[in-house]
């Protein structure tokens, strides 16, 4: 058995020589400890990407393994935190000091947040596909936050055209009357002859990417998810009695909007929110009376920031 076993990343030149921006290792999966501002520790199951770049253009490559057990000790004694993704990604440099000087990590995961009903207050799970990135550059750290946030939207186009239906099926039911008593108007209101269109709505989704400003020391997923409910007023809901749906109900006729009035309240929302520097956002909405979706795209407008 030989006592040497050859490492070629080490031993050996590049065959062709060239600097590269990033090598390393997607699709890693491990569990975590997700420290948020305002909650407590989360346990998620993330798969990471992970990166240095190749500065030197004779090495052969990098030691992906150094990168690995780096995010092995995180995931098993310790969480991910904004201290610790800063020392991570210290830690990949460091680890490759001689041929890497940036380095970069990405963690994919569901956030499952407990949420109230509407009325009834019941409780259920909800989960939000959330992204955490980071980039060391020449001292420089970055920090992004993402977050898929689904709620419905009801179409004013189709509210309008629904109630004119509604308009003309009462001037047909009730024509020739002066008068008609409440009690009619009641029952026939409450009735399918009365209400013989509805709007359509369908539901959507709010994807919205942040970054954070250097004071930020803790992750803040559930502000921003709660910011982007509230500013929507139609969230999906996970438990839900009849009061739930019919109180669901009513918010959605009271928050009538095209992807265009979704993207614009949030876009106020997030510029009222000094921990985020900058912002992107699209706003898709998934029709159910076309084929296609309707999407809405912004930005900050930060100079040098996100580009729609």
């Amino acid at each position: 058995m030989p006592t040497v076993m050859p490492d070629v990343a080490n031993q050996t030149q590049a065959q062709t020589e060239g600097t590269l921006d990033w090598v390393g290792m997607s699709n890693i999966e491990v569990p975590l400890m997700v420290a948020a501002a305002g909650a407590s520790e989360r346990p998620v199951s993330a798969h990471v990407e992970a990166f240095v770049n190749l500065k030197d253009p004779k090495t052969k490559g990098i030691h992906m393994s150094r990168l690995y057990l780096l995010l092995d000790e995180l995931s098993t004694n310790g969480e991910l935190s904004h201290e610790s993704l800063k020392q991570l990604l210290n830690d990949f440099i460091e680890s490759h000091k001689d041929i890497s000087n940036q380095a970069f990590i990405k963690f994919d995961f569901d956030y499952h947040l407990r949420r109230k009903s509407l009325i009834s207050k019941k409780q259920g799970w909800k989960a939000y596909p959330v992204s955490l990135t980071g980039r060391y550059d020449a001292g420089s750290l970055n920090l992004e936050l993402s977050v898929d946030v689904p709620y419905s939207s009801t179409c004013p186009c189709s509210a309008a055209l629904a109630r004119q239906l509604i308009q003309d099926a009462f001037s047909e039911k009730f024509a020739g009357q002066d008068t008609v008593d409440a009690a009619t108007m009641h029952e026939w209101l409450g009735s399918t002859e009365g209400i013989v269109a509805t709007p359509h709505s369908q539901r959507s989704v709010a994807e919205v990417k942040v970054q954070l400003s250097e004071n930020v020391t803790d992750f803040p997923i559930v502000e921003l998810i709660d910011a982007v409910e509230g500013a929507l007023k139609t969230p999906v809901q996970a438990a839900v009695k009849r009061e739930d749906e019919q109180e669901f109900a009513r918010l959605n006729g009271q928050n009538l909007m095209f992807c265009e009035d979704a993207s614009r309240r949030l876009q106020h929302t997030l510029n009222q929110m000094p921990n985020f520097r900058d912002f992107w956002l699209r706003v898709n909405h998934y029709e159910s009376l076309h084929a296609h979706d309707a999407v809405s795209v912004t930005t900050k407008g930060v100079p040098g920031g996100y580009k729609a």
